[in-house]
């Protein structure tokens, strides 16, 4: 089976007055972290990760920081985002491994939910995602966040093993009807350009 890893960072400052989002949770904490979007590093880093994994640029690439369609965006659009690259490369997740660094607040108590959370962001198991935390002991950065993402994903088939979706849907209009559905439930609007055949049901 043909395996690939990518790699994620991203990190923000804690900033007062805005909401604390982490793993696409919403934290009881006086500060939240600043960024052009929600500021959810821990999302970030992984959609990089994913990214990186099929080689298709980073999350900056899709969605520039000066870009006012995404100000104050859920992270969980970008996310999703990669998904869709990784399954039209014809990949799928086997396992996220993650490590936040930060002093507060502390994220072992909510872990769990946050576990999951993400799983259900993926379309996948829990136990196919870690989540860890650290402090920056002695770095002086006690007022950032930062996170760090490793990605492993695997091929869906050989690329001789797919089966084209034209043998199993008789006409090229069902065809392209099936994909504008698939693209539409993920971005919100109809695009026509096909991908290589993927399980919908993995689709966040």
């Amino acid at each position: 089976m043909d395996t690939r890893i990518g790699f994620g960072y991203d990190s923000h400052l804690f900033k007062p007055g805005v909401p604390l989002r982490i793993g696409g949770l919403k934290l009881d904490h006086p500060e939240g972290l600043a960024g052009h979007s929600d500021g959810d590093v821990l999302l970030h880093a992984i959609t990089d990760a994913l990214l990186g994994a099929v080689a298709a640029g980073d999350i900056g690439s899709f969605f520039p920081p000066g870009d006012p369609r995404w100000k104050d965006a859920d992270s969980a659009i970008f996310l999703n985002l990669a998904m869709e690259e990784l399954q039209n490369a014809g990949y799928r997740v086997v396992n996220i491994d993650t490590t936040l660094i930060l002093t507060a607040p502390k994220i072992g108590p909510v872990a769990g939910e946050m576990r999951a959370r993400v799983a259900d962001l993926l379309g996948v198991d829990i136990d196919q995602v870690s989540i860890k935390a650290k402090t920056p002991e002695g770095l002086n950065l006690d007022h950032t966040a930062q996170c760090h993402a490793i990605a492993m994903v695997e091929r869906v088939a050989e690329p001789d093993d797919l089966k084209s979706m034209s043998a199993v849907i008789e006409s090229q209009r069902q065809l392209e009807d099936v994909v504008e559905d698939l693209l539409s439930s993920v971005h919100g609007v109809p695009k026509k350009r096909v991908a290589p055949v993927y399980d919908t049901e993995d689709i966040t």
